[in-house]
């Protein structure tokens, strides 16, 4: 597990531990060894500009009753604020809580609608439904116009359930053990300053105070 030291934090008058990330990053033999640079690499499931100087990481699951809320109240006041901005890109990452079931149907129905272009329509009514059944996957696939047969065959192959697993690892090196979790890191060289870990849906204050740290201190160095 990788280490943490904490710092307190007063948003709002309220004291939250928010943990600084030390160290590289290393992930299990299974995963490979993996740096901070390979933590921010777009894998398809990115929003915001690759030119951004900052990247935020959520490891999350669709079944998580707190991580719709934050997907539905803090990710929209983030993303008019600063990737549409272009000051950060959001990456996000599966941490289904079960080995199985929905939890790992939800994951895996996002990344099949990835393959036709859609991972972000799939993410978006995931988390404003919440009914992760097969029967109801298959109809999310179609309300959202993809190929039906391509869908139901990606699902039933399930190639991708060791990439899943693979984001699921990268999460709990980092100390999660539950969802959602946040990393936030300079997107160029992050091995130059230290991430910040957000561990859980807090409101988005805590976020813009902590973006907008992290940004100030990049504006001093450039400065």
């Amino acid at each position: 597990m990788i280490g943490l030291r904490h710092r307190r934090h007063r948003p709002a008058s309220r004291r939250l531990a928010i943990g600084l990330l030390l160290g590289c990053l290393l992930l299990p033999a299974a995963g490979g060894a993996r740096t901070l640079a390979d933590l921010v690499k777009d894998d398809g499931r990115t929003l915001g500009s690759a030119t951004a100087p900052i990247t935020l990481i959520e490891y999350s699951d669709f079944t998580c009753g707190f991580c719709q809320k934050w997907a539905k109240e803090t990710l929209p006041k983030i993303h008019a604020k600063y990737i549409e901005t272009g000051k950060l890109r959001f990456l996000y990452k599966d941490f289904p809580r079960a080995f199985g079931g929905p939890a790992m149907e939800g994951a895996l129905a996002s990344r099949c609608a990835a393959d036709q272009q859609r991972y972000w329509a799939m993410h978006d009514r995931l988390f404003a439904e919440r009914r992760l059944g097969p029967e109801e996957l298959q109809q999310h696939a179609k309300t959202l116009g993809l190929d039906a047969a391509g869908f139901a065959k990606c699902m039933h192959e399930a190639k991708q359930t060791d990439d899943i697993f693979r984001d699921r690892a990268e999460g709990a090196s980092l100390g999660f053990h539950g969802t959602p979790g946040f990393v936030l890191m300079r997107t160029v060289a992050p091995e130059k300053s230290q991430p910040v870990v957000i561990p859980g849906a807090f409101p988005f204050e805590v976020f813009e105070e902590q973006i907008d740290k992290m940004l100030g201190d990049l504006s001093k160095k450039k400065g």
